[in-house]
């Protein structure tokens, strides 16, 4: 899911920096830093970032830029919101950047369609649960963090395949046939990842988890 350089035009990249900047002057702005910094979640916040980092760097594919990896990007959400999340990712980027794996020049369009736009959908999915199924402990977890990162997931192959149609750079027919449905066994492998890990931070450390309430779930295990 990392889209390399030069595989679009120039103006795919220049139009990405436009957006990507005050998108994150704004995180960098208004995250809620005060938060991060109270006991342990600094700690835990660079070390999802170390993790990831890891993670990302694990990948596989075929052709330039039809890479396939896990992501974590729900349990980041989960854990930290939406702001910090974002953030955390692009310090990921960072340092895939840094290792020669990424080219600057992607970095910014790499940290909106993965960045943000993964964010994006974990931050919504996880409005419409809270919005339309009951506070319940199980709710969290399978609908959140299981089924919720599947989509995600599936999010960002559409994302992906979407600009890569868009731009040219690939057959919309061979994305629809060829790349997009690795998506579904991808989905299935990170929903697994994202579960398990969000179970034990919620059985074990649960206020390492920013969006779980344990006054309203805490009722309902």
């Amino acid at each position: 899911m990392n889209l390399p350089y030069p595989l679009l035009d120039e103006v795919w990249y220049w139009a990405a920096a436009l957006v990507w900047l005050p998108l994150m002057l704004y995180c960098l702005r208004t995250a809620p830093w005060k938060g991060l910094m109270e006991g342990e979640r600094f700690n835990v916040w660079l070390g999802c970032v170390v993790v990831l980092l890891l993670l990302w760097s694990m990948k596989a594919g075929v052709k330039p830029g039809l890479d396939l990896h896990l992501t974590g990007i729900m349990v980041m959400t989960l854990v930290f919101r939406e702001r910090l999340a974002f953030i955390g990712l692009n310090l990921v980027l960072l340092g895939l950047t840094l290792n020669g794996a990424l080219a600057w020049e992607s970095f910014a369009l790499n940290a909106l369609m993965t960045g943000a736009w993964g964010v994006l959908l974990a931050g919504r999915i996880s409005w419409v649960v809270d919005r339309y199924f009951p506070r319940h402990f199980f709710v969290f977890v399978f609908l959140k963090a299981f089924f919720g990162a599947a989509l995600v997931v599936i999010g960002l192959g559409v994302g992906a395949a979407s600009v890569y149609a868009l731009a040219g750079t690939y057959d919309g027919t061979y994305l629809l046939e060829e790349y997009l449905p690795y998506f579904l066994l991808l989905g299935f492998s990170e929903a697994w990842l994202s579960g398990m890990t969000t179970t034990l931070m919620l059985v074990y450390r649960p206020e390492w988890v920013a969006s779980f309430d344990p006054s309203i779930y805490s009722k309902s295990k």
